[in-house]
């Protein structure tokens, strides 16, 4: 699995399963891909899996395929499939998928705004991100209104079994950064259908957006770092870098009172420059605080500055994930116990393999 997701992989049926997403917020230029009963995310629009060893045929009449490597078959496959609630749209006439989408098996997507300060100016936009170009595609829409939300997350679970939902956003202009619109959504979507949800946001200025956040129904927490190093953070994203490292661990400090060890969580993209040592050294001082620390290998997604950026290798991820898994088990964060979003879905990674 920590192959498939360095290397990528190319399909001989392209339409095999659920569509697969390009452009967007993350993750994006994947297809969802289930090996030995657990689903993961797997590149298939970037260059590297154009250039990958792995292949997956056609899909047989069972809709499993053979995973080979090179022309050695390696394992049997299988792609989720289309969601039924894909082919509604709202009563004011959106497309569902336009409104949240499917991520891995039974995770429901969504950002709520498809827009961010930090997106709209070059000098200041993270170079790995993609929030607009499904917003320029069409497949989109700006704003997600809580009741648009609400709709799409009951029909989820009706029709689809969905578990949990992710909430994420483009950071608005104000000092709540995202908080603000969160909590509206959250409202709505907790008074249509008892379903989990994780809520992602920049750290706001005032701690009291995670009491609130808290109360709308948002029962984890994902506030993401994405690089650990402030060279790092200031290179690759200038304007997300304005926000130092040290207000994210307050913040975390903050919201896991709130919301409870394990219920906090933060994304790292390893392969971005940041060191094993620097990346391990932080995942310390998370697991400490009580907050998750998703590592997951970076994807250079299509139309990006950072489109050539190679992806980490395979033997790098297994040297951080693997003790990686040890020191969030030993910290008792299992990926199992988080009530929704990213670290529980563990698409994205192989981390919770490592867990032991």
């Amino acid at each position: 699995m920590t192959e498939l997701q360095s290397f990528g992989l190319r399909l001989v049926d392209p339409n095999a399963g659920a569509s697969s997403r390009r452009g967007g917020a993350g993750p994006s230029d994947h297809k969802a891909v289930t090996v030995d009963g657990h689903t993961i995310m797997v590149p298939v629009h970037t260059s590297s899996a154009w250039a990958s060893p792995f292949v997956a045929e056609a899909p047989d009449a069972t809709g499993s395929s053979e995973l080979k490597r090179g022309a050695i078959p390696i394992a049997r496959i299988e792609f989720p499939k289309q969601p039924r609630f894909y082919a509604m749209q709202t009563m004011d006439g959106v497309p569902y998928s336009h409104i949240a989408t499917l991520h891995g098996a039974d995770v429901l997507a969504t950002t709520v705004l498809q827009t961010c300060i930090r997106y709209e100016s070059r000098r200041r936009a993270c170079k790995f991100c993609a929030i607009g170009q499904s917003l320029a595609a069409g497949r989109t829409i700006a704003h997600k209104t809580p009741q648009q939300l609400a709709e799409v997350a009951r029909m989820a679970v009706l029709l689809d079994g969905v578990k949990h939902m992710v909430m994420t956003t483009g950071t608005p202009p104000g000092d709540d950064r995202g908080a603000a619109v969160l909590t509206e959504s959250a409202f709505a979507i907790k008074a249509a259908v008892d379903l989990p949800l994780q809520g992602q946001c920049e750290p706001p200025d005032d701690d009291h957006w995670f009491e609130r956040m808290k109360a709308a129904g948002i029962d984890s927490l994902g506030m993401h770092l994405e690089a650990v190093s402030q060279a790092v953070r200031e290179r690759i994203m200038p304007g997300k870098a304005s926000v130092p490292v040290e207000r994210y661990l307050s913040a975390y400090e903050a919201s896991v009172r709130v919301f409870g060890r394990g219920q906090v969580s933060t994304y790292i993209l390893a392969g971005l420059g940041d060191t094993r040592e620097q990346i391990l050294s932080m995942c310390e001082r998370l697991i400490e605080i009580g907050v998750y620390p998703f590592v997951v290998p970076f994807v250079p997604i299509s139309g990006t500055p950072l489109e050539d950026h190679p992806a980490p290798d395979a033997d790098w991820m297994k040297s951080i994930l693997e003790p990686l898994g040890a020191m969030v088990s030993l910290g008792g964060l299992r990926s199992k116990d988080i009530k929704a979003g990213c670290g529980k879905c563990g698409a994205c990674s192989s981390l919770s393999r490592y867990e032991g």
